[in-house]
């Protein structure tokens, strides 16, 4: 048994110190970003948010909306075994992510991103699995996670991911923690596992825990190259379901509702995820202008001009537990 006393930090327990700026508006504000991935060698320029591959919001209604803002769509991976033509093919802001099962299917898609996408991401099986799919598709830009350290950021990287998905039970419809123990502050995880893919020059998706645009903003301070979503676009026009008394379901991938629903119950799995109500919230536009708006406001609060240099401007302070719990975020 070890332990390491050193603190971690969730986006909860900081915020962004503001600085003197020459800037007079946010709409001088540039949040597309170009990226060149290590291992492809493919660009891809848009604003680096994902909506979560996740069956509420992965849908290609959800993928009509985020098109237009330059967002990224993930998937719910049912349709990548089921219905793959309704998302529209040789797109560059659409990520496929499967299952190690799945490499046969993923290898098929002629879309930006492909990626393996798994709870833990710290297994032998999955290193391989990454190995393989880079041997099936070598000039493909391919995402892998889970993971929250930077030794395995640095593993997966080296087996052939371009871009590693960070966190381990932040999300808002998991319960990873609750039911094992495991997990990783994911602010610190988000700071360390980007050092660790900067420094070989790869890069990574923070996926969990954003309850706000200041999360978004956040994520992309401590070094993100794209954040992931799934409880912020959960509730809208745009999603699966029907609204009920004006809320609408919205569950984890790991919950009963998402193992019953794809029959994958066995004996010695259980449910690390939860079914929860949200609020119906209309359009996803009106969501996605806010956030979009945050994120400009937050960099002109520190000088920033372009979503790119935000972390170079960025300097955190840690708040205490009354200031959490007046912000919102105990």
């Amino acid at each position: 048994m070890l332990l390491n006393e050193e603190i971690k930090l969730d986006y909860s327990d900081v915020l962004i110190r503001p600085k003197r700026s020459t800037m007079s508006s946010r709409g001088e504000v540039k949040l597309e970003r170009t990226h060149r991935f290590l291992w492809s060698k493919k660009k891809w320029t848009g604003i680096p948010i994902m909506s979560a591959n996740m069956d509420t919001v992965g849908t290609p209604a959800m993928h009509k909306v985020l098109s237009k803002y330059k967002l990224i769509t993930c998937p719910a991976r049912h349709y990548l075994k089921e219905n793959i033509d309704k998302f529209n093919k040789g797109e560059n802001n659409i990520c496929w992510f499967g299952g190690i099962e799945d490499i046969a299917n993923l290898a098929k898609t002629s879309t930006g991103f492909i990626g393996l996408d798994v709870a833990n991401g710290y297994t032998i099986r999955f290193v391989d699995a990454v190995k393989k799919l880079r041997d099936k598709c070598p000039d493909a830009t391919i995402a892998a996670g889970n993971v929250v350290t930077a030794d395995m950021t640095q593993e997966l990287i080296l087996a052939g991911a371009d871009i590693v998905k960070v966190g381990i039970g932040p999300g808002s419809v998991c319960t990873t923690r609750i039911k094992t123990g495991i997990g990783y502050p994911q602010l610190s995880a988000v700071i360390e596992c980007a050092d660790a893919a900067h420094g070989l020059g790869a890069h990574i998706i923070a996926d969990g825990g954003c309850v706000n645009s200041g999360d978004i903003v956040k994520a992309f301070a401590a070094g993100a190259d794209f954040v992931m979503i799934g409880g912020m676009l959960a509730g809208h026009d745009e999603c699966e379901g029907e609204v009920e008394n004006g809320v609408m379901k919205f569950y984890g991938m790991a919950s009963e509702s998402a193992m019953d629903k794809h029959n994958n119950h066995n004996d010695y799995r259980g449910s690390e995820g939860k079914t929860v109500e949200v609020t119906y919230r209309g359009k996803a536009d009106d969501t996605i202008k806010d956030i979009l708006s945050g994120i400009r406001s937050a960099c002109t609060y520190v000088g920033a001009n372009r979503l790119k240099t935000l972390s170079k401007c960025t300097t955190f302070v840690r708040v205490n537990n009354t200031h959490n719990t007046i912000y919102g975020n105990e």
